[in-house]
């Protein structure tokens, strides 16, 4: 069990995937928790200031910061969770099932949304004079590549039930609705995508899931 959960605090930023990966996660275990914007535009990005780089030398949200210390990393963050707060449970018994999630996830979290975040889409525009609608074209094509991927994972296969893996929110469904919110953000065809649309459907309609979404935050624009 995490002791001292008054104290936990998760640097976030309202419509960062990757906080909205552990808002999620922490809202389906049911843990107090205190958010402290990190808005990513606001003068130069506030992630660049000497005193957030000491909690996050990269300058990413999230940061999750408890009496142990900080940690940095999504999913590094809700494995900690898993671990530590282990019911509802977001990895299964097995170890291949646990990989099987974790491919999902890291599928997400490793191919996906890495070459799409902020920090390159400014590097495009600011280095390589890509236009917005470059920039914007760029992002469509990595995300539809990749959550194509995710559906021939996910459909057909007899593990994917109602979520990701089975018939509980595992990691997997904790990467995937940041990743759909971002692509309908974009305006990222969907329609090819049945199961993933549906399972996003289902986790959205879960309170965890909408109290975790960008809309939710109180920092929202």
């Amino acid at each position: 069990m995490i002791s001292g959960l008054a104290m936990l605090k998760l640097y976030t930023y309202f419509r960062s995937s990757a906080a909205y990966r552990v808002r999620c996660a922490l809202n389906l275990k049911g843990l107090a928790w205190e958010a402290v914007p990190i808005h990513l535009l606001r003068a130069g990005g506030e992630q660049n200031q000497a005193a957030y780089r000491l909690k996050s030398p990269l300058g990413t949200v999230p940061a999750l910061e408890n009496e142990a210390g900080v940690l940095t990393q999504s999913l590094a963050i809700i494995e900690y969770l898993d671990e530590t707060q282990p019911l509802p449970p977001l990895l299964p018994s097995s170890a291949w099932e646990r990989a099987r999630v974790r491919a999902i996830a890291q599928t997400i979290a490793c191919d996906i949304h890495p070459i799409n975040n902020l920090r390159v889409l400014n590097y495009l525009g600011g280095h390589f004079a890509a236009s917005q609608e470059e920039k914007d074209a760029w992002y469509r094509h990595w995300v539809s590549q990749g959550l194509a991927a995710v559906e021939r994972l996910l459909s057909g296969n007899p593990a994917t039930g109602t979520f990701c893996h089975g018939e509980t929110p595992t990691l997997a469904d904790c990467c995937l609705v940041p990743q759909v919110f971002n692509a309908r953000r974009f305006n990222c065809p969907l329609d090819a995508l049945p199961t993933i649309r549906r399972i996003v459907e289902a986790c959205e309609q879960l309170p965890p899931f909408a109290q975790a979404a960008p809309a939710s935050q109180a920092d929202a624009e």
